[in-house]
């Protein structure tokens, strides 16, 4: 019987491990509750309209049709027995290794108010950006039928709490889609009005990145509309708005927002937790496994830990960031430990991160990088984002597909995937509201536009041909 290898989770990580094993005497068994790949780094484009979830997703099955040494399950990891060298799906079926990958990726953290997952919604998952997609669409056409300055004020007010990499870049791209997607397709509003506004706790935004690549996509942002609130803590999301405070105690302030998207910080899924206890593994804050420089978990060599979930640091002691580049690395190198132990050969040197730089895209032709020790930004650093974007996708079909939507867009300013589906717990019930008399909708008339004020049971209605949207 060949040599046993589980991997929990098709992730950047998951991914490059199997595909490393290919030509490996063993059989390759990875589990994932998805049954695609996921690229992560676009989601924002799917959460924007500029992109479908197909267009970012690859089935697992299909990436893995002709390494005939890899057998694709869906299902949900919840346990691990160390001592028979068994994994345990949530469905009770149980699955043995001989080494075991655990690459399951990172969830969003609210940091103890998870009940502000149902008003502001993150950004980890085709479902998510499906829902900010429906969010952010929404709010617009909510705003056309409303009449009311102050409730249309609150419609057409975006926040993000989260001023990192996708905090900016979905910034950027609303305020895109304000600015110039949308600028002649409504009557009763101007989209470009929209507030935007990008909020951390930390004092700049992209705070991972050199000061100068931050002052230069600050700038970029405040062209496209956005507000910087930069050291604010967040202490309140419900349906109507955010509550935040000054981190210098100047003060609570608030926020009316329909809007909301969480771009804050990550944490482990449950399944982590569970496998350090039953390792009897060290973790940090956030509960992320504590590895070897091998990438194994102490006292259990048959167990690798890689991507989100591991704690790991380059030689300078500096932990590791939780960036894709990061787990294909890992996932790569584990995969190589496991070939090398198969057949008796000395083990590779420690892991070693080989740091390609950091790159944030604000918007068309708008990007900043760090990398290799040059600082850009600019359509430069936007045209190194896009080739490396698009080298990573998995399928060869999808890279062509991205590039001449991009193409197009970058062009006309158009955004192809601007479909409302699905619904949101903050949308509009128009018809209840209307029954309870408490907003004010605007309709039109030919061939004169006409606004109904609904207060209380009483309408009163009034024509004008002067309150139309300029033309």
């Amino acid at each position: 019987m060949q040599t046993q290898v589980v991997i929990v989770g098709g992730g950047f990580g998951g991914l490059r491990a199997a595909r490393a094993l290919k030509s490996a005497p063993v059989d390759v068994t990875l589990i994932d509750r998805r049954n695609y790949h996921l690229f992560q780094p676009l989601l924002y484009q799917v959460a924007t309209g500029s992109l479908s979830p197909g267009e970012i997703a690859a089935p697992l099955r299909s990436v893995f049709s002709r390494q005939k040494n890899v057998r694709v399950l869906l299902g949900e990891v919840v346990d691990v027995d160390p001592a028979s060298r068994r994994v345990v799906l949530a469905d009770g079926a149980e699955f043995p290794y001989d080494a075991l990958i655990v690459a399951a990726g990172a969830q969003s953290s609210y940091y103890g108010h998870d009940e502000w997952r149902q008003w502001a919604p993150s950004l980890k998952s085709i479902e998510e950006a499906t829902t900010i997609r429906h969010k952010i669409l929404y709010a617009f056409e909510v705003a056309e039928r409303l009449s009311d300055p102050i409730q249309r004020r609150a419609w057409l007010t975006f926040v993000i709490v989260g001023a990192g990499a996708t905090g900016v870049e979905l910034a950027g791209a609303i305020g895109e889609i304000a600015r110039q997607t949308l600028r002649n397709d409504f009557r009763s509003i101007r989209p470009e009005e929209a507030r935007i506004i990008l909020m951390d706790g930390a004092p700049r935004v992209l705070p991972s990145f050199p000061e100068d690549l931050s002052r230069k996509a600050q700038l970029a942002l405040a062209r496209l509309g956005v507000q910087i609130e930069s050291g604010v803590f967040v202490e309140e999301i419900d349906k109507e708005g955010v509550a935040f405070a000054a981190q210098n105690g100047a003060g609570r302030d608030r926020l009316d927002a329909r809007t909301v998207i969480w771009a804050g910080g990550v944490t482990v899924p449950a399944f982590a937790r569970t496998l350090a206890k039953r390792l009897n593994a060290a973790v940090d804050k956030a509960g992320r496994i504590m590895v070897k420089a091998d990438l194994t978990v102490p006292d259990h060599p048959d167990v690798f830990v890689v991507g989100d979930l591991a704690v790991s640091s380059d030689p300078h002691g500096k932990p590791l960031p939780g960036v894709a580049q990061v787990a294909m690395q890992q996932g790569t190198y584990a995969a190589k430990v496991v070939v090398r132990r198969l057949r008796g050969e000395k083990a590779p040197p420690p892991f070693k991160y080989f740091d390609k730089g950091s790159l944030a895209v604000i918007g068309r032709a708008s990007a900043v990088a760090d990398t290799f020790g040059l600082h850009l930004s600019g359509l430069p650093a936007w045209l190194i984002w896009a080739l490396i974007h698009l080298m990573y996708i998995v399928q060869f079909q999808s890279r062509l597909v991205v590039f001449l939507k991009w193409a197009i867009q970058d062009l006309t300013f158009n955004r192809g995937s601007r479909l409302i589906t699905g619904e949101a717990s903050s949308d509009f019930k128009f018809d209840r509201e209307v029954a309870q008399g408490t907003v004010a909708l605007t309709s039109t008339r030919s061939p004169q536009k006409a606004t109904a004020q609904i207060t209380g049971n009483a309408i009163a209605e009034t024509a004008s041909s002067s309150n139309a949207r300029r033309a």
